[in-house]
């Protein structure tokens, strides 16, 4: 079996004018996004990846947060309509590079989607209800995955929280870490959850690969969580890329 692909997209020198909930305080450095970046596009390596990635537009300062614009079912992708107008510029350089690794299908108006709304377990892809993701866009999600027998499952999301991935993620096709007193547990039928304390919800993003998991630097409770799930963690730093509201499955899309 040939190791996975994990597509990513440099930072652009634009990236401090990204998208954010409030602006940040301190305002992004650039330059240390980009460290931060480069060691993020290493983990992936060490966990196995084969790490494409894709040349930064500065015309998208949200670029580099490449999750957002496809998702990958198999050997099929859907290119998003991202729900912020903003960003809808990213998807098509996405949509190259992707066209020859899997089937390419594109979404179109005015169904909206971002790729961070979206967590699979095994054969169910969870799906947030969002400012970003609407319910036709969830509709043509739900068209797309059926065609490659994989289900789809709207989520209500808490209030103030920008994607579902925001507060959990997949751990395995029967794990997810989920951040506390933000989606019930039991909304993720016939998955264990591992809850990571509100404390350090931010850590409830990570990206599992084989058997290695990237984790928010500094957190150790989510830290230990993950080691407990018998996975390996690969600690990133992602104090730059939170200021613009993202985390570490933002960054790549893998497949």
């Amino acid at each position: 079996m040939s190791p996975p692909w994990a597509l990513v997209r440099a930072v652009p020198s634009s990236f401090a004018s990204a998208l954010c909930s409030a602006p940040p305080d301190p305002p992004i450095d650039v330059a240390r996004a980009r460290v931060q970046h480069a060691a993020y596009v290493a983990a992936l390596a060490a966990a196995g990846a084969r790490v494409v990635e894709i040349a930064a537009d500065d015309a998208c300062p949200d670029c580099c947060f490449v999750e957002d614009t496809a998702v990958v079912v198999g050997d099929a992708a859907l290119v998003t309509r991202p729900g912020a107008p903003e960003r809808r510029g990213e998807v098509d350089a996405v949509a190259r590079a992707l066209d020859g690794r899997v089937d390419v299908v594109r979404m179109e108006a005015p169904a909206t989607l971002d790729g961070g709304d979206c967590m699979r377990l095994g054969r169910t892809i969870y799906v947030g209800r969002s400012a970003r993701t609407s319910g036709a866009g969830i509709g043509v999600l739900a068209a797309f995955a059926a065609r490659h027998g994989v289900a789809v499952f709207p989520v209500d999301l808490p209030a103030g929280v920008l994607h579902l991935k925001s507060v959990c993620s997949p751990l395995a096709a029967d794990l997810v870490l989920v951040a506390e007193a933000s989606i019930p547990p039991a909304t993720f039928a016939g998955a264990r959850s591992l809850v990571v304390p509100a404390r350090e919800a931010h850590a409830s993003n990570a990206v599992a690969l084989g058997g290695f998991a990237l984790v928010a630097a500094g957190a150790p409770a989510a830290r230990a969580l993950v080691e407990s799930a018998g996975l390996r963690v690969l600690e990133v730093d992602t104090s730059e890329t939170a200021k613009a509201d993202g985390a570490l499955t933002c960054l790549s899309i893998v497949g």
